[in-house]
């Protein structure tokens, strides 16, 4: 492989209705066997995993430039998260079990915490590889199976998985993937013999997809969009805060559901920090992702460099006024020139009333906003739909604990930004979507309990 910028690299057929059925047949197969392995056994298994992406970083790290066009140091930072969700959840499985309860007369009941069955997991074309594990790692070590779906727009890496997990010695067919659009989702969610889907993606397909869940009564997990507020006060350290809306707004070339695109920056000190971000912004060195030193590569598609470009126009007919950035961007190399590369961009001016502040961009957009009050921008910074994360620099630590409080958002960060461990929950509030990722509240998404009432006398009849 090499890259490709604005070529086709490979074609997949999509997967219709006869193979969509042949991989949940094959899965609810493979669920038989690992649904009656111990945790001690899957666990095993998800640590071989692990050992195997951990070895072949850098080869799946490129694939991954090469699928989604982000930059070699990111993917090989989202590979490194992947091995460790994987590590995480062997060593839960082996801890999974529910609880005795003592019950009078030396009666007892017991619970016992068991799999769902077959899972559907759908993923996102900006993190493929990280998101189908964060979404497989539980499901797996809870005893369910998985058929996966990515992205039509990034179908690559997903197959190097399962190719990982059959070599880690899963069941064959337990980690399925089929690939397609809307109409392999809608098999999927619409199969009779599927449990449980877990969606990332758009708010519109999250709510298709809950309706469509809703007819067959199947839980669903839903990570959807965001338009994350980053609350930057006056008290803080300069240097980290400037560091901390880069990281907030520029990894993945502004593909990050849970960026803090909305820099609220305390009046005192907006003219410094404004000046330092679009100092920074401009030193961001966009081109070829799979060169060591870019750290920004290219959009997924020319549709959406097309929608992220209209939102940066549209904000400037609004009054907002752009400061760096927001052109095409046609690096030196003639082999890239037919690449969805932009420039980052940082917007001034900006309004809450804006467009550019009330809608999702998803692209290497930031837009900066004045405040002067902590009371008046926990208002505004929850005066969205969204709910995904919010973000809070200062020095006051007491300060930065009663913010994160009052922000209504799945996810917060104090003095850092966009940080992941697979220790913690994710996920996110209001039209961000429900369930979560990650941490051990995932177990709770991918099992359920049965009671089990024990009578050690004779029964009571009340006839």
């Amino acid at each position: 492989f090499k890259t490709c910028p604005g070529r086709v690299i490979t074609k997949l057929l999509c997967s219709g209705e006869k193979e969509v059925d042949l991989a949940v047949q094959s899965a609810k197969a493979a669920f038989k066997i690992w649904s009656q392995m111990s945790g001690m056994e899957r666990c095993r298994v998800l640590l071989e995993a692990a050992r195997i992406i951990r070895e072949q970083r850098e080869e799946i790290a490129t694939l991954e430039t090469i699928n989604n066009g982000k930059s070699i140091f990111e993917a090989r930072v989202d590979i490194d998260i992947s091995w460790q969700c994987l590590e995480y959840y062997a060593g839960l499985a082996g801890s999974l079990a529910g609880e005795h309860i003592q019950l009078p007369g030396g009666s007892f009941g017991y619970t016992r915490r068991e799999p769902l069955g077959v899972c559907v997991g759908i993923g996102a074309w900006n993190y493929p590889f990280q998101i189908a594990c964060w979404k497989s790692a539980p499901a797996l070590a809870c005893g369910n199976a998985m058929v996966f779906k990515p992205s039509p727009f990034t179908p690559i890496s997903v197959v190097r998985l399962a190719e990982i997990f059959t070599e880690a010695g899963v069941p064959k067919g337990l980690f399925n993937v089929v690939q397609g659009g809307a109409a392999t989702g809608q098999f999927l969610c619409q199969h009779p013999d599927v449990a449980k889907i877990s969606f990332t993606g758009s708010v519109p397909t999250g709510a298709k997809i809950m309706e469509m869940a809703a007819k067959g009564i199947k839980p669903v997990t839903l990570e959807l969009g965001g338009k994350s507020p980053l609350i930057i006060f006056s008290d803080c350290s300069l240097e980290n805060a400037v560091n901390g809306a880069l990281m907030a707004n520029f990894l993945t070339q502004g593909e990050v559901c849970c960026n803090g695109t909305r820099v609220f920056v305390e009046r005192k000190i907006l003219d410094t920090f404004t000046k330092e971000v679009v100092k920074r912004t401009q030193k961001i060195k966009i081109g070829d992702p799979l060169l060591e030193d870019t750290r920004m590569g290219a959009l997924i598609n020319r549709p959406h460099l097309d929608r992220v470009q209209h939102f940066i126009k549209q904000a400037k007919e609004q009054g907002a006024q752009v400061l760096c950035g927001g052109d095409l961007y046609v690096p030196d190399d003639p082999k890239l020139k037919n690449g969805f590369y932009m420039q980052p961009c940082v917007l001034g001016n900006c309004t809450d009333d804006m467009t550019c502040v009330q809608e999702e961009i998803f692209g290497p957009v930031m837009s900066i906003l004045p405040f002067d009050t902590e009371e008046e921008v926990v208002e505004r910074a929850n005066s969205t739909k969204f709910g995904l994360a919010g973000g809070v620099f200062t020095r006051d630590i007491q300060k930065a604990h009663r913010v994160v409080a009052a922000l209504k958002a799945g996810m917060c960060f104090i003095n850092n930004y966009n940080v992941s461990p697979v220790e913690l929950p994710f996920g996110g509030y209001k039209a961000s979507g429900f369930g979560r990722e990650n941490g051990r509240a995932a177990i709770e998404y991918y099992s359920q309990l049965k009671t089990v009432c024990v009578e050690m006398g004779d029964v009571e009849s009340a006839f």
